[in-house]
């Protein structure tokens, strides 16, 4: 029987292969959970009483972080949680992970906000992509924006001063290359772990899985029987960053630790450039209000497109 490498007691169920241990599922499970609290704490996420939103998907990563949040919010009596669920209507799909995500606030004690698109926006996203087949542009270049939006009415509405997402490590990298293969250098240097800038009307987002590897967040859920959905969004194989994905996967098959290299580079990389460079000034959406680095928000532009757009 080989040995967990921390405790030297208990069997080893994986092998870290950038770092050589061996773990057995506790100290496994330990080790993701004091690498997100080592993550909140390095980038100051929290206050001791604040409210958080964390946007819960019924993914995995977004589970395994409401969990993780709930464990730690026990040790700071004065803060509190609640998930925020986006139903972007998406057939059968997010029916599913609406329950499973509704499952686990349950069981956890959570409040659990559920905000849809035909009701914030007056279009189900699969209404949109049937609208904007035309236009060149897939179902996430709309999805993303509008999310992000719906995500920040519903935190407002819930009183929330943070609002945390689970990105992964995998996730951040990919979002930098996203942003740099689109020639958007703005966004790829100012896209971090932490918003650093307060902006009135605009809560404050972090993303405490930023260290945490997708394959890891997956064995995550299993060693600790976190239920959530497993099919990934229909639309995602249409999307530019699938290809990213299976590229960054081969690579840290053949190179194992190379994520890492890419996020501490990235990291240098956003620290020389936020000293050199002055940020956009934002201001209110003319139409929503909502702060945008423009006239109008890129929301706003999107559902103007969709009142011209007929079936």
């Amino acid at each position: 029987m080989v040995k967990c490498s921390i405790c030297k007691r208990r069997e080893a169920f994986y092998v870290r292969r950038y770092s050589g241990e061996r773990l057995c599922r506790k100290c496994f499970s330990e080790s993701i959970e004091n690498k997100v609290r080592a993550v909140i704490s390095k980038y100051q996420m929290f206050n001791f009483n604040d409210r958080i939103a964390v946007a819960v998907s019924g993914g995995k990563d977004s589970l395994n972080l409401l969990h993780i949040l709930s464990k730690i919010e026990k040790e700071y009596p004065q803060a509190s949680l609640c998930a925020i669920t986006v139903d972007e209507g998406i057939g059968d799909y997010r029916a599913e992970s609406i329950r499973i995500a509704s499952e686990n606030c349950e069981m956890l004690g959570i409040e659990h906000i559920i905000v849809s698109f035909k009701e914030i926006y007056g279009y189900t996203l699969d209404e949109i992509v049937k609208k904007t087949r035309d236009k060149g542009l897939t179902p996430c270049a709309y999805c993303g924006v509008l999310r992000r939006r719906a995500l920040n009415i519903a935190a407002e509405e819930a009183s929330a001063d943070k609002i945390a997402t689970a990105h992964t490590l995998d996730d951040e990298i990919q979002t930098f290359l996203l942003n740099l293969l689109h020639g958007d250098t703005v966004k790829a240097i100012y896209s971090r772990p932490k918003f650093e800038r307060e902006i009135p009307d605009l809560i404050p987002r972090v993303k405490p899985f930023c260290k945490v590897l997708e394959r890891e967040s997956a064995l995550y859920a299993y060693a600790n029987h976190i239920k959530f959905q497993d099919e990934p969004c229909p639309y995602a194989c249409e999307a530019f960053r699938n290809d990213i994905r299976i590229y960054l996967n081969r690579l840290e098959e053949r190179h194992p630790g190379v994520k890492y290299t890419l996020f501490r580079s990235i990291e240098r990389i956003r620290r020389l450039a936020a000293i050199r460079s002055e940020r956009s000034p934002l201001r209110p959406c003319k139409i929503c209000g909502e702060p945008t680095t423009d006239v109008i928000c890129q929301a706003c532009r999107i559902l103007s497109e969709l009142k011209l757009i007929r079936y």
